[in-house]
């Protein structure tokens, strides 16, 4: 009798599931920077902490999360994972309860953790699950295709939840933190009570620290290293600090938020008050005072196009080459913030947000700014960035490409160093000023994908 072939649509589901939540949970951090920034008072730099601790639990993470798994296995660090992402939303949640900067920045630093974990599974695990091959690369494009939706929902759901960046609070997203909660519990029960096979982990032949040492006499892997942490970080502050850039008050506004004070105490918070005599006396950094909403809707539109640019990438990626891919998408991306940093502001155009009106979600065209419009199209670009500097990286490391992958899972801390840089240079410039950050970040990824990826170290043995 022929045993019928198990299925694993559950836990293929519930893996899809994952690869949201690392999504879900990364993209929170920099909209919550908005949120920081008014209930705690606090500068452009520190309002992008959380973004910053979310990322560098990567550094400390990425490498003693390989060698979890190769101790425990694929299913056991998925389940210690999700547990540890729970508590990292939890104690988030907590630091809304307790009104405290510092709890919440210990709840991201845990969850970083956790998507630090999750990143070194999922990939793996729904290839498994799919039998590998075409099928198990499939599923990873539909996960992959999942991060960038919810991607785009994050930041559209926590400016909706904002309403009014002024009179922001922590207890605001509290549904955002139940709902990863939720999701949270609910797969790790899942995952604990469902039979999965388990993918292969490889056993060291050599020590990783000699393996690591092996990889780091590549010149084009080193410079390939340092292209990851700056395409992490690219790819995190200019949505990031584009958000931060349309919430913030203008001074106009943060007179009118004096005066309204002034009159009516009630009708606006200590924290809104001190935030607008701030930027009326040139402490800290104006911004254009753009509804929560409709920032987080262009902010959305951002990771939208990294969704459209992915599904380009997957389907044309046979054809063109990752030096020709990454070379193309930095000069694009170098001309778009170009655009974005010297174009007038008071240029408008329309595009498809998020409004609040009367306590109503309404969807359709809202003027904004151009230049927001040129910084939402640097998507299309780094959306095809990763892949494309993974392969030059790794282009002939042979049996140093395990150890180059821990690497470069550590160097994604670049996505909460450079927003911070960004911040601090918003703080004592002003935004446009902080997008030479960007423009340095592209500069570099363009000198990477025409000179610095190229293999100049053939001769050393890599078997």
């Amino acid at each position: 009798m022929n045993q019928s072939k198990k299925s694993y649509l559950l836990p293929i589901f519930m893996m899809i599931l994952l690869f949201g939540m690392i999504s879900f949970v990364t993209n929170l951090a920099a909209p919550m920077g908005i949120v920081l920034k008014n209930q705690f008072n606090v500068p452009n730099s520190l309002g992008m902490l959380g973004n910053f601790a979310n990322f560098i639990a990567y550094a400390v993470m990425g490498i003693p999360g390989g060698i979890l798994l190769q101790k425990v296995g694929y299913k056991r660090t998925a389940l210690i994972a999700i547990a540890v992402g729970f508590v990292g939303v939890g104690i988030q949640y907590l630091s809304g309860h307790a009104g405290s900067f510092g709890v919440y920045l210990l709840g991201a630093f845990v969850a970083g953790f956790s998507m630090c974990l999750l990143n070194i599974v999922v990939n793996p695990m729904l290839n498994t699950l799919g039998g590998g091959g075409n099928k198990g690369n499939q599923l990873i494009q539909v996960g992959g295709s999942f991060n960038s939706v919810m991607a785009t929902f994050t930041p559209v759901f926590v400016g909706i939840l904002i309403g009014e960046a002024t009179k922001a609070n922590i207890t605001d997203v509290f549904p955002i933190m139940y709902i990863a909660m939720g999701v949270f519990a609910l797969v790790f029960f899942i995952l604990w009570a469902t039979s999965i096979p388990e993918p292969h982990a490889d056993q060291l032949k050599e020590p990783l620290g000699k393996l690591m040492s092996g990889a780091l006499k590549f010149r084009h892997f080193i410079l390939g290293a340092f292209a990851i942490f700056v395409y992490v970080g690219v790819e995190v502050g200019t949505p990031g600090i584009a958000n931060l850039y349309m919430t913030t008050p203008s001074v106009e506004q943060s007179q009118q938020i004096m005066a309204t004070y002034s009159s009516q105490p009630g009708a606006v918070s200590q924290d809104a008050y001190e935030t607008a005599q701030r930027i009326v006396a040139g402490k800290d950094t104006p911004g254009l005072g753009i509804g929560a909403g409709i920032a987080g809707g262009v902010v959305g539109f951002y990771w939208l196009l990294m969704l459209v640019g992915r599904l380009f990438g997957a389907g044309f990626g046979h054809k063109i080459s990752s030096r020709s891919m990454l070379s193309s998408a930095s000069f694009i991306g170098l001309v778009l913030v170009l655009l974005a940093i010297f174009w007038p502001v008071k240029t408008l155009i329309s595009m498809p947000t998020f409004t609040v009106v009367g306590g109503a979600v309404k969807f359709g065209l809202v003027p904004v700014p151009i230049k927001f419009l040129f910084l939402a199209l640097v998507g299309l670009c780094t959306s095809i960035m990763w892949g494309s500097i993974f392969n030059l990286a790794v282009e002939g490391l042979g049996k140093y490409l395990a150890a180059a992958s821990g690497i470069f899972m550590v160097l994604v801390a670049g996505g909460g160093i450079l927003p911070a840089i960004q911040g601090w240079v918003a703080d004592i410039a002003n935004f446009d000023m902080s997008y030479w950050v960007i423009i340095a970040g592209l500069a570099y990824l363009l000198f990477y994908g025409v000179i610095g990826s190229k293999n100049v170290n053939k001769d050393i043995p890599v078997v």
